[in-house]
């Protein structure tokens, strides 16, 4: 069952990237980001780097959104972690608008999870909705198919609210993960935000560059009994 699961994400997601060259971009964006923190788990001294390489985009088949972290410990091994989340949109697919009330799309939602050892495959459905002030809001239900532990579910958030004070510009966004408890792992937690200053608007630059903080909430990580709670400086560019 696994391995059919495992074919079909990656079919889905090879007809995506293959539907991005013939079908119609409505937006994308690329962002490389750097995070210091000083209280990380899971690492021998609790100080880590990493490096992120981002993409996210809209087609007229939905929308794909894709990253890879090198973690760095400062002492350690550096790794690796990815994740590729291809969704397509019922409503494009369908031309016809599915929206109702906050609602704006239903989506079949797909995500794999590439670390190091490990690939685990996720799909389910996602949810686009309009909430004022934000730029995004999106709710996707999985069921995991885990490569190294049992299979749960999980329910993960995302979200971009920008804002304004005087001439400077602000966007707080994140993700939220929540995902069930199984005989090999207890229910984990991970709510983590960022909220940035976008400096590059006052040297008149197309792209922006962002300074700010990112904070990590996560309980029971890894599906252990440790909690990992982390404030990070971080660097962001769209390029």
């Amino acid at each position: 069952m696994k391995q059919k699961i495992a074919v079909a994400t990656l079919a889905l997601s090879g007809l995506c990237f293959a539907g991005q060259a013939s079908a119609e971009m409505n937006w994308s964006t690329f962002s490389l980001s750097y995070l210091y923190g000083t209280e990380y788990e899971f690492t021998p001294n609790g100080d880590m780097q990493v490096l992120t390489v981002e993409h996210a985009s809209g087609h007229s088949w939905g929308d794909n959104f894709f990253f890879v972290d090198r973690t760095m410990p400062s002492k350690g091994d550096a790794g690796f972690y990815g994740e590729l989340s291809p969704r397509l949109s019922f409503g494009k697919l369908a031309g016809k608008d599915l929206s109702v009330g906050p609602l704006k799309d239903v989506l079949i939602a797909t995500t794999m999870e590439m670390g190091d050892g490990f690939t685990n495959y996720l799909y389910g459905i996602g949810f686009g909705l309009d909430v004022p002030g934000f730029q995004y809001f999106n709710l996707n239900f999985y069921h995991a198919n885990n490569d190294v532990a049992d299979d749960d579910d999980q329910l993960t958030v995302t979200w971009g609210a920008p804002f304004s004070i005087g001439s400077q510009d602000f966007l707080i966004d994140g993700f939220l993960d929540w995902s069930s408890a199984s005989d090999t792992n207890k229910s984990e937690m991970n709510f983590t935000p960022q909220i940035k200053w976008n400096l590059g608007k006052n040297f008149d630059t197309s792209s922006p560059l962002y300074l700010g903080v990112e904070y990590a909430h996560w309980n029971n990580k890894y599906g252990t009994d440790i909690d990992e709670r982390v404030a990070s400086l971080l660097v962001k560019w769209h390029f």
